[in-house]
């Protein structure tokens, strides 16, 4: 006893006092004293008396000097931020450029760019990078680049980000050259007494060598993502900045029609029928002033998003499908409250989605910024009638700031989902976050929901989430992560995503982790045990459990591998159904089974990833294969194929099912300008394909013009009756976006 009250005296100590840290040493950036001719070549004088920032190997070496030379210079004007690189090479012909399309997200090109955290927060940052070819990509980071990101089943990144900015870049005999020029306009920042501090992070990506340069120094022992990770970011100091803050209007119009093969009510046969659409809308962004902006959309549209990705549900919870919507990702970080997995306060996939159909957006506004020491966000859409479904008016109002020290957060969420109908649901919640050592936090969540069909007391647990969490963000030395959750069995928030409820949920973390040394092949590896257990609170029985042993294993080249054997335990308190008619029948399962994954360095030009799943499964068995591919055969063209293979067997109820599941997608890439891609599904088990098609040309950021061709039909016609056509539906939509800047 007195060893644990020593325990918890130290940690309240190191929360409470020691969390106060130092201030890093801060960099001034000298303003512009000359011109600078925007042309991808890095030559002119002014150049040379700006801030120069020399980086430092962060991967596959930390510390290690750099194997090629780079001349990174920083410096700005009014209106900009200039961004200059001379990226050298001992052999030019060593220069790999595999893309010319916006937001690539494969590392398998040479790449360079900047992280900007633009409020020196330490948490959120935005990314503008390009590769030799000159493409854009900008992307923003959220909850320090960790885990998830900013909402359920996102990345920490979110490349649905766009802004407004120009990146040139220019092939030498020796060297490839960056000129970036990063309107203040399109950041949002704080300054105080003219005095604007960000937090920025250099990277140069060399993908023949798969090396990973920074500035400032950053150490492998945070992960090998760390290079995008704001807390480590060095804080640069600006002097004067006073940009105009322009209005963008943004209207589109939309043109097309779909035509639909359905089958009548006596269901002898197929009738056919079109619907034409002619419409537009209207988006409109203001920066109220250096900190806020503002968005106003008029009869939202989401015409050129991809279609879902085909997934089988293999377990007794709902599935969850991403946001791929860019009206909902953009800014998505500061809506994010999130309760476990792929479980949030706020999934905006309520909103303009129901029964898996689209439905029709009125408009709305959103609001984000920062406000004093607030990070503040609002955002309320009104939808149409669709079906059962009535008019609905969804709000979300969030608010976060810092305490104690530049990585420890407290704040508030309200979502409030209200029915013309006179139905609601209201959910709140208070969260923080508490970083009490270099790697070692604690985050505590308490939340509630009210609902017009639940009767429920506020002071009552049973409309309540409470959660207390302690995590340590390392790869090296010791791990550990530890989480209690409680679920009440009205905690319901229906703007949000859950799949369960009324349940005790805990689950714990530990192992060693070990980063090699400089002349082994091996960059990290490491041993864990995990464990969870989740109870149902009504008969106090378990739910799932599982005890898992792991083993991760990372080679200075790119080669991952992670096994994982586990003992499992499944509590169904009731019958219910699997995919292919199986029926698992309540009772209290046991049974071992074993996950596996591998793949191949990111850096190639042929990546590939491999999943090998088996073993047990309630009292039958399951097998799974899965390999992803991607192809990047030339900057213009790429191939990336997806293939799964389901097995689920049942010899004492001899019940069965196997599936078969396929993506293929090929990008053609004329220039920077102008893509088009084409991406087809299969899914065995739904007995369907499912195609899209479409075509982008973007001139300039805010002008678009999208064509798009959906199709989907049944794979296998044979003994269907009545007899279906060639298509169940085929749409064709043309859509054009431009963008006016006063």
């Amino acid at each position: 006893m007195k060893n644990l009250i020593c325990y918890i005296t130290i940690n309240l100590f190191l929360l409470f006092s020691s969390l106060v840290l130092n201030a890093q040493d801060e960099v001034g950036i000298k303003q512009l004293t000359g011109e600078i001719e925007f042309d991808g070549l890095v030559n002119e004088p002014t150049w040379k008396v700006s801030q120069q920032l020399p980086l430092t190997m962060h991967f596959p070496v930390f510390n290690n000097p750099p194997s090629e030379k780079s001349e990174v210079y920083f410096t700005f004007d009014n209106d900009y931020l200039w961004v200059g690189a001379i990226l050298y090479y001992n052999d030019v012909n060593d220069i790999v450029s595999t893309s010319k399309k916006r937001d690539e997200e494969s590392e398998n090109s040479d790449a360079f760019g900047i992280l900007l955290d633009s409020y020196d927060d330490n948490e959120n940052a935005l990314a503008f990078f390009t590769m030799p070819s000159g493409l854009k990509i900008d992307y923003s980071v959220s909850n320090d680049g960790e885990g998830g990101g900013p909402g359920p089943g996102m990345s920490a990144k979110n490349y649905t980000w766009n802004s407004y900015w120009d990146v040139k870049t220019t092939i030498t005999d020796e060297a490839w050259h960056v000129e970036m020029r990063i309107p203040f306009s399109s950041l949002r920042f704080q300054s105080r007494n003219n005095i604007t501090k960000m937090g920025l992070i250099v990277n140069r990506n060399i993908s023949h060598l798969n090396e990973i340069n920074t500035y400032p120094p950053i150490d492998t022992k945070y992960g090998r993502d760390a290079n995008t990770r704001p807390s480590r970011a060095k804080t640069i100091v600006f002097e004067d900045i006073n940009p105009r803050n322009p209005v963008y209007i943004s209207p589109y119009i939309l043109g097309g029609t779909t035509r639909m093969n359905e089958v009548n009510e006596d269901e002898t046969e197929y009738v056919k029928s079109d619907d034409p659409e002619f419409t537009g809308g209207l988006d409109l962004k203001y920066n109220l002033n250096n900190n806020l902006t503002l968005d106003f959309t008029v009869n939202t549209d989401f015409a050129q998003v991809e279609a879902d990705d085909e997934q089988v549900n293999l377990t007794r919870y709902s599935l969850f499908f991403p946001e791929k919507r860019l009206f909902f990702q953009e800014r998505s970080g500061i809506f994010s409250y999130e309760l476990g997995r792929a479980q949030d306060l706020f999934y905006s996939r309520n909103i303009g989605i129901a029964q898996g159909e689209p439905v029709t957006i009125y408009g709305g506004v959103r609001m984000v910024g920062r406000v004093g020491k607030w990070d503040v966000g609002f955002l309320d859409m009104n939808t149409a009638d669709f079906e059962e479904t009535p008019s609905e008016n969804f709000g979300v109002v969030r608010l976060r700031r810092q305490v104690i020290n530049e990585n420890s957060y407290v704040g508030g969420m309200m979502t409030t989902r209200l029915g013309f109908d006179g139905s609601y649901n209201i959910a709140y919640g208070f969260d923080g976050i508490f970083k009490y050592t270099d790697v070692d936090y604690l985050i505590v969540k308490l939340a509630q929901s009210q609902d017009k069909s639940i009767k429920s007391e506020v002071f009552s647990m049973d409309p309540t989430f409470f959660s207390l969490e302690l995590q340590r963000r390392a790869e090296a030395g010791f791990l550990y992560e530890g989480k209690y959750a409680y679920w009440g069995e009205n905690f319901d928030p229906k703007s949000g995503f859950i799949f369960i409820n009324n349940i005790h949920d805990v689950r714990a973390s530990v192992g060693y982790g070990w980063i090699a040394d400089e002349k082994s092949p091996i960059f990290k590896y490491s041993f864990e045990g995990d464990f969870s257990i989740k109870s149902r609170m009504e008969d106090g029985k378990i739910e799932n459990m599982e005890l898992a042993p792991q083993f991760k294993m990372d080679l200075k080249n790119g080669i991952g591998l992670f096994l994982m054997p586990g003992f499992n335990k499944e509590g169904v308190p009731f019958d219910f159904n699997l995919p292919g008619g199986i029926v698992v029948e309540e009772g209290d399962y046991s049974f071992w089974a074993f996950r596996s994954h591998f793949n191949t360095p990111r850096t190639k030009k042929i990546v590939a990833n491999l999943s090998l799943d088996g073993g047990g499964f309630y009292d039958g068995n399951q097998y799974s294969v899965e390999l992803e591919t991607d192809f990047n055969i030339s900057s213009s063209f790429q191939l990336s194929a997806f293939y799964k293979f389901d097995k689920v067997q049942f010899d004492e109820t001899n019940q069965e099912f196997t599936n078969n599941l396929a993506r293929l997608k090929a990008t053609y890439m004329l220039n920077t300008k102008l893509s088009m891609s084409a991406y087809m599904q299969y899914n065995e088990l739904e007995n369907i394909i499912i195609s899209n098609f479409r075509l982008r040309y973007n001139p300039r950021d805010g002008n678009d013009l999208y064509l798009v061709l959906n199709d989907s039909r049944f794979a296998d016609k044979t003994d269907l009756t009545p007899t279906p056509p060639g298509f169940l539906s085929q749409t064709i939509l043309l859509k054009y976006t431009h963008t006016f800047r006063l």
